[in-house]
């Protein structure tokens, strides 16, 4: 994709925002960026399938056009730090009762991204994939969680690792495995973090918009996940899907930040006022937290840990319009 006036825009978009202070120029990079940079800050590839990362690319030729063209993403960019995204969530008590899928303590996350071999005091881009926006989300949760223990200068790969070999860079298929990092959890910023207390408050007297990031059907209560135990959304929710927040296909970019601006006014909400996203489980709401929060620069967004898992296991009321079959 060539992206180097796209960087550039978006170079702009964020010292309009006021992007963090740091050597990452803001919350998302590209390739371009990437690659001139890759040797000064630590990348991590975040991935489910962990096969992936040591698999090769796959091209088919276009049969109309003799093109190539990118059938399988995988390998990671030559020095990244493989982190498994199903252990960097983890289950936490809550009131007695066992929350999934959840932040985990400090010196517990701690302990996870130094096995990892993150180190300290050193510039981080997270990738992905970058095949879809729940795909991106991994990259939004897990930058969510560091930004929670204290990182700042932090960005996101935007495409992923799609955007980045389609862009011709150099990929590896080696395996690799760092040595232990020294990593330290240096804050615990509960500004960002909403409970269910906050919720409901929210619920009850209006004091923040709450904003539903999964898709349609199942906020409408046609379908729920197996963990979620009553279909529907919060009462007084408003939707702002994953899907519409990146382009559909890989690479996987987030929309600009105008264009996001407009969806969610047309859906009805204010991208300035106080927020609290949630979705299932935490990972699609990582993404609007992300939008909002680090992208418009709304400083009052905050991410419900628990989502839907944590608000149905307490039994807290549901909206549905249409009853799951």
């Amino acid at each position: 994709m060539k992206s180097l006036q796209r960087m550039t825009a978006l170079a702009l978009g964020l010292f309009a925002l006021g992007a963090q202070a740091g050597f990452t120029p803001g919350p998302l990079v590209d390739s371009t960026w990437l690659a001139a940079n890759k040797d000064k800050v630590t990348i991590l590839a975040l991935r489910a399938d962990l096969k992936s990362f040591t698999s090769k690319p796959l091209f088919t030729k276009d049969r109309k056009t003799g093109k190539q063209k990118l059938a399988r993403v995988g390998g990671h960019i030559p020095g990244a730090l493989l982190v498994n995204y199903k252990k960097v969530r983890g289950a936490r008590t809550i009131a007695g009762k066992t929350v999934k899928k959840m932040l985990p303590a400090k010196a517990d996350f701690e302990a996870i991204m130094q096995k990892v071999g993150l180190n300290k005091d050193r510039p981080v881009v997270i990738t992905t994939k970058g095949l879809s926006s729940a795909n991106m989300t991994m990259a939004t949760r897990l930058y969510w969680q560091l930004k929670y223990y204290g990182v700042d200068d932090m960005a996101i790969l935007d495409g992923g690792l799609a955007g980045w070999i389609l862009d011709g860079h150099e990929v590896s298929s080696t395996p690799a495995r760092a040595p232990k990092g020294n990593w330290v959890a240096s804050a615990e910023r509960r500004e960002i973090l909403a409970t269910s207390e906050d919720v409901d408050q929210a619920r009850r007297t209006g004091s923040a918009q709450l904003v539903d990031n999964r898709t349609l059907d199942q906020y409408l209560g046609v379908w729920r996940k197996s963990y979620v135990y009553a279909a529907g959304h919060i009462p007084g929710a408003r939707i702002f899907s994953n899907t519409l927040m990146t382009l559909p296909r890989a690479p996987a970019t987030f929309l600009p930040v105008d264009k996001l601006t407009r969806l969610a006014k047309g859906l009805g909400l204010d991208p300035a006022k106080p927020t609290i996203t949630y979705c299932n489980s935490g990972h699609l709401a990582s993404g609007g937290w992300f939008i909002l929060h680090e992208l418009m620069g709304n400083k009052q967004t905050k991410l419900y840990d628990g989502s839907m898992h944590e608000w149905t296991l307490e039994k807290r009321p549901v909206t549905a319009l249409v009853l799951e079959k």
